[in-house]
């Protein structure tokens, strides 16, 4: 049986770039089209669970990740109000014994770039910069693309168009028509200081989580300790055009600045004097494709990001679509309809998750506090635990070439 001769991609960030190493590893070639000129340092901090980082491994790109992450030791959730700690949740070691991959804080930026030098070093994956998708048409023998670089539209012709281009997706759009992703009315302010600029408690490889009335904030290190990730979440707004604009350093300040945030956690949002703030979206389900066009990431499902697995849920797309494609190599629309089922549930089950756990965050009053107290009676390990479901799923085999075992250090 033969393989499908060429798989388009659009969008060279996370989900894409994995996507194309993932097809182009059972030996299909990959051309990725992004209309950006080029991949800048754009961004903020991310988090990897286990599940996400063992397709990296599998993909060999954990090994070029190296330096750049932080194996953080434990998730400690803070109260906001008092600065005590509610409950810690043990990673580390722990996570890798538990999981057998670790858990991962790093740089965006950092992960787009191991991406991005494993998808050159790959000889069936071809990269266009400034290459923007306008339109395509579906027919017998596959999909015909127009792309318009440096002004010029010219025609592509592939077997399977993949989608990766983002929350607002063109490719989306062009299949049918439907509702804009949905404003949850809660924006999230994004700043990176170094970490010499903070209190050397919040230098330490942890992830601190502290929650508050209606807001909650999450911070971490990245750039291999160098860099300290903060993200401040509260219910807000939109008054900006795009979904993403810089903010007001007093604008920040003004919004935590209440009574029930304590002084060490205001100290520490008093340190950025940039950010950026980010209005948070969703879509209800996963996307179903149509013929052999389907997408991956949040074009598909975004997340929001209380769950911690926009990225991780793109990452694991890509698996499942190589899998699919080298089970039904020469039917190529039924094996993107087989990629979608597999899928359907399991990203459904962790929107559904984020949203819950989203909506724990934004308790207030009373509800606080029992939230404050449930968390503090289930106890770390049991913690750990309730995210079994998530961090033990295993990428399929997709007949990839045999790579070495990975190293899961991180120096």
């Amino acid at each position: 049986m033969a393989l499908p001769r060429q798989v388009l991609i659009t969008g060279a960030g996370i989900g894409g770039l994995s996507a194309a190493l993932a097809v182009a590893r059972i030996g299909i070639h990959v051309d990725v089209l992004e209309q950006a000129q080029q991949l800048e340092e754009a961004g903020a901090g991310i988090q990897l669970s286990p599940n996400a980082v063992r397709v990296l491994a599998q993909l060999g790109v954990a090994e070029r990740l190296k330096g750049t992450v932080v194996a953080p030791e434990a998730l400690r959730v803070m109260n906001a109000g008092n600065g005590r700690e509610i409950v810690r949740m043990p990673l580390g070691s722990a996570a890798v014994k538990r999981y057998g991959a670790p858990f991962w804080v790093l740089h965006r930026a950092d992960l787009q770039a191991a991406l991005l030098d494993a998808a050159k070093a790959h000889s069936d994956i071809t990269l266009s910069l400034g290459t923007r998708v306008e339109d395509y048409a579906e027919h017998a023998n596959g999909v015909t693309v127009q792309a318009r670089r440096h002004g010029q539209i010219t025609e592509r012709h592939c077997s399977v168009l993949i989608g990766a281009d983002g929350l607002w997706s063109p490719v989306r759009a062009r299949m049918r028509r439907e509702r804009p992703p949905t404003f949850r009315h809660r924006t999230a302010w994004r700043a990176l200081v170094p970490a010499a600029d903070v209190l050397p408690l919040w230098r330490q490889p942890e992830v601190h989580l502290w929650l508050g009335r209606d807001t909650h904030l999450v911070h971490y290190p990245v750039k291999g300790g160098a860099l300290i990730n903060i993200v401040a979440i509260a219910e807000d707004e939109w008054q900006a055009r795009t979904w993403t604009a810089p903010a007001d350093r007093n604008e920040v300040l003004r919004r935590f600045s209440r009574w029930d945030w304590s002084e060490q956690a205001r100290n520490l949002l008093a340190v950025p004097d940039q950010w950026s703030k980010w209005a948070l979206h969703d879509r209800p389900g996963a996307h179903r494709g149509r013929g052999p066009v389907a997408l991956v990431g949040d074009a598909s499902h975004p997340m929001l990001p209380f769950l911690a697995q926009g990225a991780g849920m793109a990452i694991e797309d890509a698996a499942v679509l190589a899998a699919c494609l080298s089970e039904q190599p020469d039917k190529p629309a039924k094996a993107l309809r087989a990629y979608e089922k597999t899928r359907r549930k399991r990203v459904q089950r962790a929107q559904k998750a984020a949203r819950k756990q989203g909506s724990v965050y934004g308790r207030s009053g009373p509800e606080a506090g029992l939230r404050n107290l449930g968390l503090r009676m289930m106890g770390g390990e049991r913690l750990l635990a309730h995210y079994d479901w998530l961090y033990r799923w295993q990428p399929p085999q997709a007949k990839p070439i045999p790579l070495p075992a990975a190293d899961f250090s991180t120096e």
